[in-house]
């Protein structure tokens, strides 16, 4: 991000960086499975209708349906989907679990929300393919109107069912192409599935100038990110931790823009990195990778848009300057289009400054 002019508040950084201030700042994520982030209340009453069997407690739904421990959420949740999916088998459910995304993420200060899921999940009651998008756009729909904040739909496919299959969720997403539905992504786990084989699908979408993005490099290493950009075309890569192995192919991604994804917390709980600090954002954003912060799964991640911020902020002390730069690049590396993201970046850099304005940051002792 450029400033017209040094600001003393540009280096205000870390535990300094106030939760409101935090919670003010435009953000996106880009990175969201719709599946994986259910309020807990509502998944235990979705769940109680469908007949599940749900503890009393929230607390204790949570430890026997999506407990955080490294044996349960290995593979990138794989089990925990089968859960949430069970209870997002109709309209009004679907509906219902993205009007409240979108809800959530507001709270939090997101402008822009792009929310991907897999329709093949949702079928088990006679919903089409077709049926599960238009059930989740007219949530969004819903939610935008009440909130303003703008949304836009990412088709998932999945590595471990047939290449046929993610041809027919490409097919769909262009379908709905310009009818909400913004991109065409690739999810589940890496090792022993890769993804040139579902390149045909890709080929669909890239044929029809429809963007896409590929979960690599989280589950295996960079011979992953390698295929989703070289075999698969892919605009974007969903978290990329493991890109700094490879030294060539993360130059290759810097110089030509390529966005990473990346989820903090969800790569904790699923054992892709120890802990927060041994993660490769800070790296990447040194080396001037265009990163972006998201939230991957807030229900199996324990974790919100803000809570996401505040993490990076505090682990990595970042300053001030460097969080809008940071945010900033979500807006630059949405699938919106680029006349919109050019509008809109320009009122996220002025909310910036307003912000810092309102809180009188450029009052405070910098350190």
């Amino acid at each position: 991000m450029s400033h017209e002019a040094f600001r003393r508040s540009d280096q205000l950084r870390g535990t300094r960086i106030s939760d409101e201030m935090l919670r003010a700042l435009p953000k996106t994520d880009l990175l969201f499975h719709l599946d994986g982030s259910l309020r807990i209340g509502t998944f235990m009453e979705l769940a109680t209708a469908v007949g599940m069997d749900v503890p009393a407690s929230a607390r204790a739904t949570q430890a026997r349906y999506f407990p955080v421990d490294r044996a349960s959420c290995h593979e990138h949740f794989t089990g925990f989907f089968d859960h949430t999916t069970a209870v997002m088998q109709s309209h009004d459910a679907l509906k219902r679990t993205a009007r409240e995304a979108v809800e959530d993420a507001y709270v939090c200060g997101v402008w822009y929300l792009e929310v991907r899921f897999c329709p093949l999940r949702h079928q088990a009651a006679g919903l089409s393919l077709d049926d599960t998008v238009a059930a989740v756009l007219s949530g969004l729909e819903e939610a935008r109107q009440a909130t303003g904040v703008r949304s836009g739909v990412i088709i998932t496919g999945l590595r471990t069912i047939g290449p046929e299959q993610s041809l027919r969720l490409a097919e769909l997403a262009v379908r709905w192409q310009g009818r909400g539905v913004v991109a065409f992504d690739l999810a589940g786990t890496e090792r022993d599935y890769p993804a040139k084989y579902h390149r045909q699908a890709f080929y669909h979408i890239m044929n029809h100038n429809l963007g896409s993005t590929i979960h690599a490099g989280e589950g295996f290493g960079p011979e992953s990110i390698h295929q989703a950009l070289h075999y698969c075309g892919a605009n974007r890569i969903g978290h990329g931790t493991r890109l700094g192995e490879d030294p060539d192919l993360l130059q290759w991604v810097n110089d030509r823009r390529v966005p990473l994804e990346l989820c903090l917390s969800s790569n904790v709980v699923t054992g892709v990195v120890p802990t927060a600090a041994d993660h490769p954002l800070r790296h990447y954003m040194d080396m001037g990778l265009r990163v972006t912060l998201n939230t991957d799964n807030t229900l199996f991640a324990r974790t919100d848009q803000f809570r996401e911020l505040r993490l990076a902020v505090d682990t990595f002390d970042l300053s001030l300057l460097e969080v809008e730069t940071l945010l900033l690049n979500g807006f630059k590396s949405s699938f919106l289009t680029q006349q919109v993201k050019s509008v809109l970046t320009s009122e996220v850099a002025a909310r910036f400054s307003e912000l810092r304005d309102m809180n009188g940051l450029d009052e405070l002792e910098i350190a």
